[in-house]
């Protein structure tokens, strides 16, 4: 899974929603090529951000109850939570520069 953290429909109020950082989830599906193809540049992002952005994956399979609060209705979508609220949300697999810009304005 690489360096992003697993999030399930239990772990995702602790995980993201009482975060004191902002959190980037990625919602996902095994079976999703654009998921896949995403996959490396979300990794990049939690390796480059460290300490100032938690980053997640939600197996929207295994965890339709998170998806389906959210309205995730197409994956791969992206969204961006800070203080518990979601700020950003973007659909589908984009370069690398399109997802820091959606995440720079919510970091320190």
């Amino acid at each position: 899974m690489g360096n992003a953290i697993p999030v399930t429909d239990q772990s995702f109020k602790t995980e993201v929603l009482d975060s004191s950082i902002p959190v980037l989830v990625d919602f996902w599906a095994p079976w999703c090529g654009p998921c896949r193809a995403v996959a490396p540049t979300v990794d990049a992002i939690a390796v480059e951000y460290g300490a100032k952005l938690k980053v997640v994956k939600v197996n929207t399979d295994e965890s339709s109850e998170v998806a389906m609060k959210y309205g995730i209705t197409s994956i791969p979508t992206l969204m961006v939570f800070k203080g518990g609220e979601p700020v950003e949300r973007v659909m589908g697999n984009r370069p690398k520069a399109d997802f820091m810009r959606l995440i720079a304005p919510h970091i320190g």
